[in-house]
């Protein structure tokens, strides 16, 4: 997914229950964003009392997107849930990284030059963990490093927030559904409090988004893209939510979605992402999606 602006300016929850907001470049400081209640009566129907923003990758304007810095600082400001994007290593450790090769968010190319394209799958976790993911953003995050699934959980679970966990390039490493499944369980995160409003497992792949309902039905999902409206009937049977680039959305789509009920008895969710740096929270909201990934 690509990042663009989207600003919730630090002006109360209760000018937010309220007004939609006009939104431009992101500024720091402690309450520019209310993760809750971005928008209240989001036009969604019955029982949506507000559209979500979500930390993509972290707080990624702040600090390099998918470390633990990054989740901090999504703590920082206000976040309750954080995205991020799951990958396995040579020998089979899970990792938190975007890119399917470690070039651009790392310092991979200058620790080991003879190794293009630097891919995830071809590294082992040690070498890994050696990796500065920090200097490319700035100075100050030099030596931050790329967190294992196990860590960023834990620094979630210390934060009290959630996560919506996408798999990525499933095709490139086999079992990494079930993989995932067992981290999650092996670190709590699949007891009834966490299954019920602190976690969704979301990916490109349907075949991937299936296989974790049927590995783990209690497990909300998310299919990414915006898929035709022929196959949501079918889709609805494992995933909770479609989650598409919010360029594809179209009332018809969005309709269409909403009219299905996901595997456990909710009306699908749409969470969109890619959102124009010039959107404002009132087209957010006319739009009608439950969720902002940004």
């Amino acid at each position: 997914m690509h990042r663009r602006s989207l600003r919730i300016p630090a002006a109360g929850i209760a000018f937010l229950l309220t007004a939609a907001v006009a939104s431009s470049a992101l500024t720091s400081g402690p309450d520019e964003f209310a993760d809750v209640a971005l928008i209240s009566g989001a036009r969604a129907g019955p029982g949506t009392a507000a559209t979500r923003v979500i930390a993509h990758r972290g707080a990624s304007r702040y600090a390099p997107e998918n470390t633990l810095a990054a989740v901090d600082a999504a703590h920082r400001r206000g976040f309750i849930w954080v995205e991020n994007d799951v990958q396995r290593s040579k020998d089979g450790r899970l990792v938190v990284l975007h890119d399917t090769t470690l070039r651009r968010t790392t310092d991979a190319a200058r620790l080991f030059p003879g190794r293009a394209p630097w891919r995830v799958g071809d590294f082992t976790a040690a070498e890994i963990a050696r990796l500065d993911a920090g200097s490319w953003f700035g100075r100050r995050f030099k030596g931050e490093r790329v967190p294992t699934l196990a860590a960023y959980l834990r620094r979630l679970d210390h934060n009290g927030q959630r996560l919506l966990l996408e798999i990525k390039a499933p095709e490139k490493y086999p079992g990494i559904e079930a993989q995932v499944l067992r981290e999650l369980r092996a670190r709590g995160w699949l007891d009834r409090a966490h299954v019920r409003s602190r976690l969704v497992v979301q990916s490109f792949c349907v075949r991937c988004v299936k296989t974790v309902h049927e590995l783990a039905p209690q497990v909300r999902t998310g299919i990414l893209g915006a898929p035709d409206v022929r196959k949501l009937a079918r889709y609805a049977r494992f995933a909770d939510q479609i989650n598409p680039r919010v360029s594809a959305l179209s009332s018809r789509w969005l309709a269409a979605v909403h009219r299905l009920r996901g595997p456990h008895g909710r009306r699908l969710e749409v969470y969109a992402w890619d959102v124009a740096k010039n959107t404002t929270a009132r087209s957010v909201r006319a739009r009608g999606v439950e969720g902002v990934i940004e």
